[in-house]
């Protein structure tokens, strides 16, 4: 990438709300890294992208093992403007029965691969004295989600992460901003294995990826703490707030289980 263009990295840029924030990153002229696992939904994606006339570099990798997010780090040589942590995953089903190791993926994904590459590329960020970050938290982060317990602890792991580093690096020229978006139509609920809950079943209830990533975009852009995407969602956290945790995780148990 030899131009003067600003560069974003994206990670889970092949599919929903990262591909959608792929398409408005382009659309504005930044050149782009977008990081996924499926090599041919990186090339089909890239060349989508490149319509804009802009420069796209796609990394392969699997940011739920550890080796894989520390040589993205290394591989990747040129400026970062922009770090957008999208890459993330759940699973459905009651703690006490789901796959350990499958648990500890999704950890490891949304939460330990945020952590270094965030810590990377901020380091960087910091030298300059300038950057953004977006990293993708979700409602689940702000309530207790039986039938989704690690997923949910993950997302309030993000969020907590986020807000706590950009009170440390207020004064960096750096911002950090959350997106937390409700449920929403994307292959997410599918890689889950969570197409019987209750949830899932309500399409019409589900946000259109692109509106999501446009909340997310503009609050990057402005510099925004957090957004909560949709009304509805924003309504759903209000009332969590005032709420006991014991409420809540009732609630979301009703909301979630499987239907019968």
């Amino acid at each position: 990438m030899e131009n003067n263009k600003k560069t974003a990295l994206i990670t889970g840029a092949t599919q929903g709300i990262g591909k959608e924030l792929a398409k408005l990153f382009a659309a504005d002229g930044y050149n782009l890294i977008i990081v996924a696992r499926d090599e041919a939904e990186l090339a089909n994606t890239a060349a989508e992208l490149k319509q804009s006339g802009i420069e796209v570099s796609t990394i392969s990798k699997d940011l739920s093992d550890m080796e894989q997010v520390k040589a993205l780090c290394t591989e990747v040589t040129q400026q970062v403007d922009i770090l957008v942590n999208d890459a993330g995953q759940g699973v459905y089903g009651l703690f006490i029965d789901n796959d350990l190791e499958r648990e500890l993926d999704i950890i490891h994904l949304n939460i330990c691969a945020t952590v270094i590459l965030t810590k990377h590329f901020v380091r960087q960020m910091a030298a300059r004295g300038e950057g953004k970050v977006l990293n993708l938290g979700s409602i689940a982060g702000k309530m207790p989600g039986p039938w989704q317990a690690v997923y949910h602890a993950t997302k309030a792991f993000v969020l907590s992460f986020t807000t706590a580093i950009r009170e440390e690096l207020k004064d960096s020229g750096i911002t950090f901003t959350a997106l937390l978006p409700g449920p929403t139509d994307t292959d997410f609920f599918n890689k889950a294995d969570m197409n019987q809950s209750k949830i899932v079943q309500d399409k019409e209830a589900m946000s259109d990826p692109a509106d999501v990533a446009k909340d997310g975009y503009e609050a990057l852009m402005a510099g925004t703490d957090r957004v909560i995407s949709g009304f509805k969602n924003k309504m759903q956290v209000g009332m969590g707030n005032m709420m006991p945790d014991s409420a809540v995780a009732h609630t979301m148990a009703e909301q979630q289980k499987p239907v019968e």
